[in-house]
């Protein structure tokens, strides 16, 4: 390591101001990167505040070349991961950095240096924190903008990597659909989705907004039931639930958040999508004040496209065809707001049933996000 080169812990407020600010810093100009708000990333990022360090803990890092901040990174273990996996990994997140090789090892040392120091024997990432967070590095479709919940990066972060040692562990796929692609899908989804209710006494409604706790609740019971199988899947606390409800109010539209439910009332298909809000940050450079709220009341009105944040349904109901009513219901909903195509949240590259779903709803693959390893 150059003599003029150091990484060290976040210590107090400056060093925690550097590291959320460094992006804006490094993606300066860059049309395709969408500014967070910094009061959001200074809650995700506070032990206090956030509910994933009731199980889990972590250590930020800076990266220095004399006085100038040029690179950060996270390292974290969760416990309640490896409980729910039966393993000792780590994870790394929040990894930026210059386009020096120099840099990227000496963060990637110091989070494998502390994982290490913690008896982890892999580290997995970038997470930030968790699969249930922004996760993953892009590695194809740097042309397009990222949606609401997911980051943008840099080309040249991918061979900065993995000139590091580190290997692909998991690809996650987002496809795009288009109201205007709908006499691309194929025949059987709709015919399974016009007899989800006849055949089977399930229904399809919007989430109530007026009763959000309740209805994230009821998400997240199904969310947990039907993603458990998924690499790399921590279920959510109850107070992870709540703290969650709280943040996706502003930007949830109950014409995009879908409950499929049977006759007596129990949820057993989801599927909440949100739209894209990262169309409005971007106008924003990360602040809502003084004047971002205005910007925020205008801009919310042009939004053009949604991601499919979450789709699923409960095992025992996979059979009945409540996917393809949310499939239906979703291009429904196209066709009739201001919204009329957008992105899947990512999908892992393994996952086949969900993958092959979206070639026969006539969606292609837009973007790659890479999930990294390396051993300890």
């Amino acid at each position: 390591m150059s003599t003029d080169l150091t990484v060290t812990p976040v210590a107090g407020r400056r060093d925690l101001k550097s590291f959320i600010e460094l992006p804006f810093e490094l993606y300066a100009g860059v049309d395709q990167w969408v500014p967070p708000l910094i009061a959001e990333r200074r809650r995700h990022l506070d032990r206090r505040r956030n509910p994933f360090f009731r199980h889990a803990d972590a250590e930020y890092f800076l990266a220095r070349r004399g006085e100038r901040v040029v690179g950060r990174i996270s390292a974290q273990i969760d416990q309640r991961f490896n409980e729910f996996h039966d393993n000792d990994w780590g994870q790394f997140g929040f990894y930026e950095s210059s386009d020096d090789r120099e840099v990227a090892s000496a963060l990637i040392d110091a989070a494998c240096d502390w994982l290490r120091e913690r008896k982890r024997d892999k580290a997995i990432g970038p997470l930030d924190f968790s699969t249930n967070h922004e996760c993953g590095l892009l590695v194809d479709g740097f042309e397009l903008r990222p949606q609401i919940l997911e980051n943008w990066h840099h080309p040249y972060y991918g061979p900065l990597l993995e000139g590091c040692g580190l290997t692909k562990a998991m690809d996650l796929y987002k496809w795009s659909l288009h109201v205007s692609g709908k006499g691309d899908v194929m025949p059987i989804i709709f015919d399974l989705a016009e007899k989800l209710e006849t055949e089977h006494g399930i229904t399809i409604r919007g989430m109530r907004k007026r009763d959000l706790h309740a209805e994230v609740e009821r998400f997240m019971e199904v969310y947990n039931a039907a993603w458990e199988r998924n690499w790399g899947f921590v279920p959510l606390t109850d107070e992870e639930i709540r703290h969650y409800a709280k943040e996706l109010r502003p930007v949830l539209d109950s014409n995009w958040a879908m409950v499929a439910e049977t006759a007596e009332g129990e949820t057993v298909g989801v599927g909440l999508t949100l739209p894209d809000y990262n169309q409005v940050l971007k106008k924003l450079n990360g602040r809502l004040l003084p004047f971002g709220w205005a910007k925020a009341l205008r801009a919310r009105k042009t939004i053009d496209s949604v991601r499919v944040f979450a789709l699923g349904v409960k095992p025992d109901y996979q059979h009945t065809g409540i996917a393809a009513g949310l499939y239906k219901r979703h291009y429904e909903m196209a066709a009739s707001t201001p919204q009329h195509g957008g992105e899947t949240g990512w999908i892992l590259e393994v996952n086949k049933p969900m993958n092959k779903a979206m070639k026969a709803m006539g969606g292609e693959i837009v973007k790659t996000y890479r999930i990294y390893e390396k051993g300890l």
